[in-house]
């Protein structure tokens, strides 16, 4: 099974918005069977949350499942993800201290995959209120991010 892991600050906008999304895209590709997709945060301000009320607005207008999503805090076995996919640097940068020199992880920033960044981070809706800008950077991150798995585990 391929293990995508998104990760975001408090995992109630950005990576569950994502989780969901490319969750939608793979059920849709006929590769459920192939690919587990999960989030989480990397503070635990949130744990137990469900996605906050503009995730969960964009998502129903997409006609998005979130199926019951909770907030969680990064486990170290969140970095043994073949793909470990952070929203923003500073995200990226915890990770990587998490991981410690010694482990090799396979982690990048979500928008790092575009060939044409608009930006390299996904700005966080929870500071600027924009869920729509997140989402359409989201649905192209994941578009991006599937093509990728694809290519690199040939399915």
């Amino acid at each position: 099974m391929i293990r995508v892991v998104f990760i975001c600050l408090g995992n109630i906008c950005r990576s569950p918005m994502a989780e969901a999304i490319l969750r939608k895209k793979v059920e849709e590709a006929g590769l459920s069977h192939l690919i587990h997709i999960d989030s989480a945060g990397t503070g635990s301000w949130h744990a137990g949350s469900k996605p906050h009320a503009g995730t969960k607005k964009i998502l129903e207008r997409e006609n998005i499942p979130d199926r019951g999503m909770t907030a969680r805090e990064i486990t170290p076995e969140d970095l043994e993800a073949d793909y470990v996919a952070a929203m923003d640097a500073s995200n990226l940068g915890f990770i990587h201290r998490m991981a410690g020199h010694e482990k090799e992880i396979n982690a990048f920033r979500l928008l790092d995959l575009l060939s044409e960044k608009k930006e390299p981070d996904v700005p966080d809706p929870y500071m600027t209120g924009d869920f729509n800008e997140t989402y359409i950077l989201i649905d192209e991150g994941t578009d991006a991010l599937l093509s990728y798995i694809r290519e690199q585990e040939n399915i």
